[in-house]
């Protein structure tokens, strides 16, 4: 055992030695400091083999973007380079532009105060000759200027400069992909939009009624889960042949079949209390707060992937999961020594841990995935689906015992079941590392590689379940049944399903557990869509230069749900005409781990103050400040002045495309109803 999990985490630490490393690095730095006209150098040094594009590379959605704005200085003009890039025609006829080695950028500033700040942020793309990789940078520069250089310009002639400046970077600098997230939220504020005050403004009161229904619908899910594992559990080697035996000692055990009735209920019902109180632990211990962290904290990922990694093993007959015998003999005992209903209480505490090597695994990837839902009350509520279940068949048959005789014998195909399960943890457990890898922006499990991984899995679950494969505790197969075979087929045309997707294909089915297509590095789909901007200010600013209403998109690189709405909706075509035609789509990550240059403080509705430190904190707060809750996906359309434009749309509702389409038309025609109001 202890060899394997050394193997395990060496294989694991290989995995992430081949991280990416960073193909351009910044250095940042003020030139003739304390004069009146400063100037900030900005030097990439791109990595041997790479190049960096200019600004004005075509055909590249993600082309080189620098933002400098400041506290008490003003931008002059744009930023130059040092030289000339290399221009060339590439393979597909465009205009290559380009540097390689080392290159200079320069902004002309002008301070209007003694002491001044700069803040700059860069995004763009590096490319060598078999990939490219997305890279962003951020710095804050402090400088000190001489008195007379202090004085304020005139408000309108500094309103038209800025301006001016915000035509230049909005040509070049607000296209990136949602690999590239802004640094802070002290945007510029650009053509006119009030940042802050006016864009925070709470609109909580028109959504609190829709938060609520989505949080019902959710806990619904997270229940039927629940019994779906429970019902998994019960026909696992550790369960299925208690059932008989169980009933069986309650029916003899009691002078009437009343009594007998009767002590299976309360069996039954211990059983729900046992495993409620272990999802009401979870909760107690991590806290609500918490357990909304772990769903992308990356560490907190990787130790799940390990964990179902290791429950997939043992379900395939690498090692069983087995508590200390010495609790199983003191329940034992409990049982032995007390009478009524406390003993059949302490007998359903023995079921739990007899059984604990079948329902371990299924009991810790449900609390895994309730835990990380982000709901207080969703371990609990999982947990009761899944007692529900195992308890529901002691019940029935001591109602019903000439039921027994009809059920399925013990046998190997008992064995085969958690061979099974091995495979989906296997499978499951990737998603894991999926979200950690994006959570990171490591790039070792893109979308291709998820999806190579995931096809050889199901293709072998199917050789398996036609008998070419065989685990250390299975029977060898005679001949293949019926049901074997039909699950074969299933697995099998499922891995086939999966292969367009390594050229690009959307993969509507698996949209919730596979990376995001901007993730794989080679692709022939074009029906994608891109978020114009990852940050909200922008996002105003752009809007109101494109005049177009902004389609607000709440989102998480762990999110399973963003990516299966966004798999499966956002590719309808007319979907997709209405975002990329009549909406500015920006998409902001509420788990990006990004540290912000400086920390900022913001203080709530309730008057509470919050040090918000990453990027990914900062637009929480704007959803739960300004929208009254945290979910995601969480969709709204705004004007400019960041007033909501019609209903929002969560996952439950945007699942279906008509209703999604609804939702866009009805914001954008009160949109144009507004703009004609005003005329």
């Amino acid at each position: 055992m202890k060899k394997f999990l050394f193997t395990l985490i060496a294989m694991v630490i290989g995995a992430f030695s081949l991280v990416k490393a960073d193909p351009v690095t910044w250095s940042y730095k003020l030139v003739d400091d304390g004069t009146d006209h400063p100037s900030l150098q900005m030097t990439a040094t791109i990595a041997a083999g790479y190049h960096l594009y200019d600004f004005t590379h075509q055909g590249m959605e993600n082309k080189l973007a620098i933002s400098v704005s400041g506290d008490g200085v003003q931008t002059v003009g744009s930023p130059k380079a040092g030289r000339a890039p290399i221009a060339e025609i590439d393979e597909d006829g465009a205009n290559a532009r380009f540097y390689t080695g080392s290159i200079t950028f320069t902004q002309k500033l002008k301070p209007t105060a003694e002491k001044y700040k700069v803040t700059v942020k860069i995004t763009g793309q590096a490319c060598n000759d078999n990939s490219c990789t997305n890279y962003n940078s951020a710095k804050i520069l402090e400088g000190h200027a001489p008195k007379a250089a202090a004085k304020e310009e005139p408000k309108e002639e500094v309103k038209e400069e800025v301006n001016e400046e915000a035509e230049a970077l909005l040509a070049t600098t607000l296209t990136a992909d949602a690999d590239s997230v802004a640094a802070d939220s002290a945007a510029v504020a650009v053509a006119g939009v009030q940042t802050d005050s006016q864009l925070w403004a709470n609109v909580e009161p028109q959504l609190r009624e829709l938060s609520q229904e989505k949080e019902e619908t959710s806990l619904l899910a997270i229940f039927l889960a629940g019994i779906l594992g429970g019902l998994i559990a019960l026909i696992t080697p550790c369960v299925w042949p208690m059932i008989p035996m169980t009933v069986s000692f309650f029916l003899k055990q009691n002078k009437s079949r009343a009594a007998g009735i009767r002590s299976a209920v309360v069996y039954g019902l211990s059983i729900v209390v046992i495993y409620v109180a272990i999802g009401l632990i979870v909760t107690a211990v991590f806290g609500g707060g918490a357990l909304n962290a772990l769903s992308t904290n990356a560490w907190f990922n990787v130790f799940f992937f390990l964990l179902l990694v290791v429950f997939a093993i043992s379900f395939m007959g690498g090692f069983e999961i087995t508590l200390p015998s010495k609790w199983t003999n003191k329940m034992d005992s409990k049982v032995d020594t007390t009478t009524g209903m406390v003993s059949i209480f302490f007998m359903a505490f023995t079921l739990a841990l007899v059984s604990f090597s079948c329902t371990g695994p299924i009991i810790g990837t449900l609390l895994v995935e309730t835990a990380t839902s982000g709901n207080f009350l969703s371990p609990a509520i999982g947990m009761l689906g899944f007692a529900l279940a195992l308890a529901l068949p002691f019940t029935l048959f001591a109602m019903f015992p000439t039921m027994l005789k009809s059920m399925p014998k013990s046998g190997g195909w008992l064995n085969s079941v958690k061979v099974v399960l091995g495979f989906l943890e296997l499978a499951l457990a990737l998603k894991f590392l999926s979200i950690a890898d994006l959570t990171c922006n490591w790039r070792i499990l893109d979308r291709e590689v998820f999806l190579c991984l995931w096809i050889v899995i199901f293709a072998l679950l199917g050789f398996y379940l036609l008998g070419k494969l065989r685990f250390p505790h299975d029977s060898k197969v005679e001949k293949t049944g019926i049901g074997r075979f039909m699950l074969a087929l299933i697995s099998l045309s499922f891995a086939l399903y999966m292969v367009p997707g390594l050229w690009g294909a959307p993969l509507k089915a698996i949209s919730a557990f596979a990376p995001p297509s901007r993730t794989q590095d080679f692709s022939l789909y074009e029906g994608e869509i891109h978020p114009r901007s990852n940050n909200y200010e922008e996002g105003m600013a752009l809007g109101v230069q494109e005049d177009k209403p902004i389609l607000l998109d709440f989102s998480g690189h762990g999110c399973t749900n963003c990516r299966e709405l966004e798999g499966a909706v956002w590719t309808n075509d007319d979907v997709r005409t209405l975002i990329n035609d009549d909406f500015i789509l920006v998409s902001l990550m509420v788990d990006e781990r990004t540290p912000l240059p400086e920390p900022i403080v913001k203080t709530k509705a309730n008057g509470e103050t919050a040090i918000v430190e990453t990027v990914g904190e900062l637009w929480g707060l704007l959803e739960s400040e300004k929208f009254g809750i945290m979910a995601q996906p969480y969709h709204v359309i705004l004007d400019h002045k960041g007033n909501p434009l019609s209903s929002p749309m969560d996952y439950n509702n945007g699942k279906d495309p008509s209703r999604y389409i609804e939702f866009l038309q009805t914001g954008l025609q009160n949109y144009r109803a507004g703009k004609a109001a005003k005329k």
